[in-house]
């Protein structure tokens, strides 16, 4: 299952020393769209701390559609992939397993494909 989310909400807490530094807070609940990016297919809603200034964040987030919701956690790098481990599920995703894969789409950061591979 493939979504695209749009990044409109993200919110960065300073926590610590000034500017980029670990510990920092990156907060988020955003709409997300389906594969073609055409139509709002649900939302999503979590929180990552920053690990490596520069470099990475470890997050978790649930993914709520309207047959359920999948839980993931893992990292989300500045640049490039990641891939996540899906943690559980409710409704049709009951028994959810698997990974997700995260694509940033273009540079700026304001949207990111969601590849969910559920076993």
């Amino acid at each position: 299952m493939i979504v695209t989310e749009h990044a409109t909400t993200d919110t960065v807490t300073d926590t610590g020393a000034s500017g980029d530094s670990a510990g920092n807070v990156l907060t988020f609940a955003n709409e997300v769209f389906d594969a073609e990016d055409a139509n709002r297919v649900g939302s999503n809603q979590g929180m990552c701390v920053r690990t490596v200034p520069g470099k990475a964040w470890e997050c978790f987030w649930t993914l709520s559609l309207a047959s359920g919701q999948i839980t993931v956690e893992g990292p989300f790098y500045d640049t490039g992939d990641s891939v996540l481990a899906i943690t559980g599920g409710t409704g049709a995703f009951g028994n959810a397993q698997g990974d997700m894969l995260l694509s940033p789409i273009g540079t700026e950061g304001k949207a990111f494909r969601f590849t969910y591979r559920l076993q």
